[in-house]
């Protein structure tokens, strides 16, 4: 009983770490499984296909938000935690350490990616495909559908919320389909931000920065205009 006694304390200053560590693990998945898809389909030589691809990401975010919803919040995304701060819905004194392990998690996972398959599609990294004004303003756009969905689930007790891993997942889906080819769609400075520290590959990484977080803050502040009543927040139901 002494020994159970000693090591609560321990038990409870790591249960601590737990929102921080669900969102780092949820991050990995995102660009391990997003990022390689890119990188295994140019091995392929297009087996994998841009379809393949969309679907790689949006299916990774779903999985994850079933899978730390209820732990984390599930933001998996530095901008998606900036809005939730904004709109008063996340305490911003959380706000460094939620980002410190998204972009932990997304820098892991492109190390791994680089360690099994080299610099292959500069390790998934987004890059402009027609100039970095017309991909900032996709990347605003795509963020901003986005986060109004995010804003839906999370935070309206009117939403399903059963339905937040489908709703954001198809979300994503939707938005790399048709924003892929030409922004890359990264919607998320931490996924952007692990493949161009591997690859050395900053190229208007600034887009990716910008874009995603005006994208977020527009579509936070716009779904609370929308609902017009006090928020009920946190994906999986969790009270942030």
């Amino acid at each position: 009983m002494l020994r159970r006694l000693q090591l609560r304390p321990n038990v409870l200053q790591l249960g601590r770490l737990g929102p921080y560590l669900a969102e780092m693990v949820g991050a990995f998945a995102l660009v391990f499984a997003g990022c390689g898809a890119i990188m295994i389909d140019a091995i392929s030589h297009g087996q994998i296909t841009h379809v393949g691809i969309a679907l790689s990401f949006g299916v990774a975010i779903g999985v994850m938000v079933y899978a730390v919803g209820h732990i984390s919040g599930a933001h998996l995304n530095p901008a998606v935690t900036l809005a939730f701060a904004f709109t008063r819905h996340f305490p911003f004194r959380r706000v460094p350490l939620y980002w410190l392990a998204q972009l932990a998690g997304a820098t892991l996972a492109a190390l791994l990616l680089h360690a099994l398959f080299g610099d292959v599609a500069h390790v998934g990294t987004t890059l402009p495909g027609h100039g970095a004004g017309q991909s900032l303003i996709l990347e605003a756009v795509m963020t901003f559908f986005l986060m109004f969905v995010i804003m839906a689930v999370a935070t309206d007790n009117r939403a399903a919320g059963e339905a937040a891993a489908l709703a954001i997942g198809g979300t994503i889906l939707l938005d790399a389909l048709f924003g892929g080819p030409i922004s890359g769609a990264s919607m998320n400075p931490a996924r952007s931000f692990g493949p161009a520290l591997m690859s050395n590959t900053w190229t208007n990484y600034w887009v990716y920065v910008l874009g995603p977080v005006i994208g977020a803050l527009l579509g936070a502040f716009t779904y609370e205009l929308a609902r017009g009543e006090q928020p009920v927040p946190g994906i999986g139901g969790e009270e942030l």
